[in-house]
């Protein structure tokens, strides 16, 4: 007899998120890519995003090989049209999100009196401007769903200061703003809204210089932590993770 959980209409004996259907912004390299494969290796099916054909097609190829459903398209997450192309899209292909991670970022270090406006916007729409155009067009339908897990990739800048950290902070410090107060306004309609605020990690990402493999995270790292947040509990809300080395730079 075939014997399905209350809770999420889970088979017992199928992977945790069989019946998850995951966008992943950012999703092609890095982060993003560790957490599209640990989302596939668990069952869910992945849509996910970036700028890089090549490297999105590659990506894909990888999650189809786990046996994944996929769904790959380019988009530019700061345009709203690009956004909702790519929400429709995802939906139309594998069915309604239930899990948003939005991970789509980049880096921007120096004085803040010497940015540029136009390297400012880049910085902020990146990292933050997205985040709220994404989840304004995926948290519908989880709201018509009564369930979802919007998952956000913030950084420890969003908490500390540092030199040459002025528009990058700006941006994650924005960001925890924005997450914490979503999470008050979506977790009426069952959906929880969390942070991942890691430590420095060894990826492409244009960082402060060169990092000692040995002393800063590993990408699988960051995708460990968005699991365990996407397979928690039914009635548990983990709000904030913060993620370091263990070993200080």
């Amino acid at each position: 007899m075939t014997i399905i959980s209350k809770s999420n209409g889970k088979t017992r004996g199928e992977p945790p998120l069989a019946h998850a259907v995951a966008l992943v912004t950012g999703g092609s390299r890095g982060i993003g890519k560790a957490i599209a494969r640990k989302m596939a290796a668990l069952g869910a099916a992945v849509s996910l995003c970036g700028r890089d054909e090549q490297a999105l097609r590659n990506t894909a190829e990888e999650l189809k090989n786990l046996g994944a459903r996929v769904h790959a398209q380019a988009a530019d997450v700061t345009r709203a049209g690009d956004v909702g192309a790519l929400v429709a899209a995802t939906e139309q292909k594998l069915g309604p999100i239930t899990i948003l991670v939005n991970n789509a970022g980049i880096g921007g270090f120096g004085p803040a009196h010497e940015f540029s406006e136009e390297s400012w916007d880049r910085v902020l729409d990146t990292n933050l401007k997205s985040v709220f155009l994404v989840s304004k067009a995926v948290v519908p339908s989880m709201i018509r769903q009564g369930r979802g897990d919007v998952i956000n990739i913030s950084s420890l800048a969003g908490k500390n200061t540092f030199v040459g950290g002025g528009v990058y902070c700006a941006s994650k410090w924005g960001l925890l703003g924005l997450s914490g107060c979503m999470a008050e306004d979506l977790r009426g309609h069952g959906i929880r809204v969390s942070v991942i605020c890691p430590g420095s990690v060894a990826t492409e990402f244009g960082g402060r210089g060169p990092k000692d493999p040995k002393k800063v995270l590993a990408a699988e790292d960051v995708a460990h932590a968005v699991v365990m947040v996407a397979t928690q509990g039914p009635q548990s809300f983990i709000s904030m993770v913060d993620l370091r080395p263990v070993k200080k730079s």
